[in-house]
């Protein structure tokens, strides 16, 4: 305890940011070091500022005291960026939070697949359907889910993931004993009972603006991945997305209507090849599998590429859907790419390579390319076209569903079109 009173000390200081406190940590080593130093060592420590400088000459514990006594009576824990249970996941991030208040079961975050699930705070009623349905499957096959608590999307996610029965844990902007959105109070109860909540900022801190991009870094520095289900343009999801990005963490994107503002932001990330395309919680966990095998319990159920038949309708043969999967995929781009003849053994289309263009992104026209003479998995894809391999899979499942390529036995894939370099 005697210790933790100078790590609150340091991280309370006025006008001293979270990178100008590992700074200080770099420099003496602990923050007691830090709290007992003589004032000519302050301007050794790069970037400091003179309100830095003057905070640190307030050696005054009444804050610290404070802090301690109000995280006593909530029933708060506080963990620091020097003890042994420190999330190595988050710690490894360029700016992790020196110290965290905790409240709710410990999760050990190491060990778990943790998936955020992030979206728009004004979301729209399919945005609100696939985030409650990607909580819900990824909490029932195993998974954590990590989301901000926010209005939106972000409470979705963890609505869906408590009725899963799985863990879930909530990154606020404020203290943790202030509920921010109000609407919220019920959900933050239920999270603080079956889950955990967290945050970088002691008792009484009131939700502020600036608090919230830096507590997206947390939100994708403790998630082996992040999913956007929605969002617009500009959003803090992007924030979000990128700080992912930017930690080495997946991101995976939810596709929405090309035409739908709060598809923007999902649907920028796959063009990109930024983040991969997903429509199931199957579809984020199959890439956790094999490193967790005892955390992840995929459940079976539709194969991935099979399509959703509408009350009413008749299922057409695969023949059929193909073909027309490759119409309206022609006709959407307004590209006279396709020739109307045919190989002759094969009733397969051919398409001039140079006409892929307008109609198909570089990455996607390599991967046809690729395919033109045999099937192949998805590395041996990789290897052939050079491409990283979140573009190349997201290239491949848009060909899929554009119906130019289709998947075969033993995940391997195959051209449905022929395609022909000659003028």
């Amino acid at each position: 305890m005697a210790s933790l009173k100078y790590w609150l000390w340091l991280t309370t200081r006025k006008g001293l940011s979270n990178v100008g406190v590992l700074g200080l940590l770099d420099h003496f080593g602990t923050p007691e070091a830090a709290y007992f130093a003589d004032p000519a060592e302050y301007d050794l420590v790069p970037g400091l500022t003179g309100v830095s400088k003057g905070a640190l000459l307030d050696r005054s514990m009444g804050e610290p005291e404070r802090i301690l006594a109000e995280c006593d009576r909530l029933g708060h824990r506080i963990l620091t960026f020097g003890d042994a249970g420190y999330p190595e996941r988050l710690r490894n991030i360029y700016d992790p939070p020196a110290v965290l208040y905790l409240q709710g079961r410990d999760i050990s975050f190491d060990d778990q697949v943790a998936i955020g699930v992030i979206g728009a705070r004004e979301p729209t009623a399919y945005g609100i359907a696939q985030a409650q349905r990607l909580g819900y499957d990824l909490a029932a096959q195993g998974a954590v889910v990590v989301s901000g608590l926010a209005r939106g999307l972000d409470s979705e996610g963890l609505r869906g993931a408590l009725r899963g029965g799985g863990t879930v844990c909530a990154v606020l902007g404020c203290g943790l004993d202030v509920i921010y959105p109000r609407e919220n109070r019920f959900l933050y109860q239920d999270v603080a009972a079956a889950g955990l909540l967290i945050s970088e900022y002691p008792p009484g801190t009131e939700a502020r603006r600036g608090n919230f991009p830096a507590r997206n870094r947390i939100i994708s520095g403790l998630s082996l991945g992040v999913v956007v289900v929605e969002g617009g343009y500009p959003s803090g999801t992007q924030i979000t997305a990128r700080a992912a990005l930017d930690q080495n963490r997946d991101v995976f994107a939810v596709p929405g209507p090309v035409d739908a503002p709060m598809s923007y932001t999902p649907n920028l990330l796959i063009r990109r090849g930024e983040a991969m395309l997903v429509t199931s919680a199957s579809d984020i966990l199959q890439e956790y599998q094999a490193m967790y095998p005892n955390r992840i319990k995929l459940k079976p159920g539709l194969a991935p590429d099979t399509p959703a038949i509408a009350p009413g309708v008749q299922p057409r043969s695969p023949e059929a859907a193909e073909e027309t999967a490759f119409e309206d995929f022609a006709a959407t781009t307004k590209s006279a790419a396709v020739e109307k003849r045919v190989d002759k053994g094969e009733e397969i289309p051919y398409i001039h390579w140079k006409k892929l263009t307008p109609a198909l992104t570089d990455d996607q026209r390599d991967v046809l390319l690729a395919l033109r003479e045999k099937e192949l998995v998805m590395d041996e894809i990789i290897d052939a076209t050079q491409i990283p391999t979140r573009r190349c899979t997201s290239a491949v499942v848009m060909l899929q569903l554009a119906g130019f390529v289709s998947e075969e036995a033993g995940k391997r894939f195959a051209a449905t079109v022929r395609i022909y370099t000659e003028a």
